[in-house]
């Protein structure tokens, strides 16, 4: 990795803490992220992947290595991808990939992937909507987590269904506008837009 390759890598990472510590964890659209966040148990890994190709490659390796280590040094991960997958519909197909991966490597059960976007839509809320705000990253992502760690943090959440519907009361409540002063787009311009 050059130094470039690495600044680059730095911005990414800024980019995506500042989303999490301003929207998920201070918005708290998520309210089981403060404790690793703060815990250090959060990894970023930013692919460098040009093709889906290559970041199912990427993926890969992502998995086995949260699946390798112990919960408390890794929880989960955050994939970034920042050159590839900039529109939603190729990115949301790459989805289908992501969980045949899971299948291919035994882990379907052992870990999920949940997906944000920086054009994340979900199929029934109209386009517009700010409730596409709580998926909505500064770069098309892939949040690894650990289905234990997962299950552990709903049963100590009392009501975990409601989280939902709590976030979009929040959104609606902060508005478009609010929103958007929270100034959590990309820093980093597109250096190749892939599928």
């Amino acid at each position: 990795m050059t130094i470039n390759d690495k600044a680059m890598a730095n911005v990414v990472i800024d980019d995506t803490r500042r989303w999490l510590e301003q929207a998920v964890i201070g918005l708290n659209l998520c309210p089981f992220a403060k404790a690793v966040h703060t815990k250090g148990q959060i990894h970023y890994a930013v692919s460098p992947a040009t093709t889906p190709g290559e970041l199912r490659l990427d993926l890969k390796r992502e998995l086995e290595g949260l699946v390798a280590l112990d919960p408390q040094v890794r929880d989960t991960t955050l994939l970034i991808v920042p050159h590839c997958l900039h529109e939603f519909l190729g990115y949301n197909d790459f989805l289908d990939v992501a969980d045949q991966l899971l299948r291919d490597l035994d882990l379907d059960g052992v870990v999920q992937i949940a997906s944000f976007h920086p054009q994340f839509e979900f199929a029934d809320a109209p386009p517009g909507d700010i409730s596409h705000c709580t998926n909505r990253s500064p770069y098309p992502m892939l949040h690894l987590l650990r289905e234990d760690s997962v299950a552990r943090a709903v049963a100590a959440f009392p009501q975990a269904e409601l989280i939902y519907e709590k976030n979009i009361a929040t959104l609606r409540a902060l508005g478009q506008g609010g929103w958007e002063r929270l100034q959590l787009g990309p820093r980093l311009k597109r250096v190749r837009n892939a599928g």
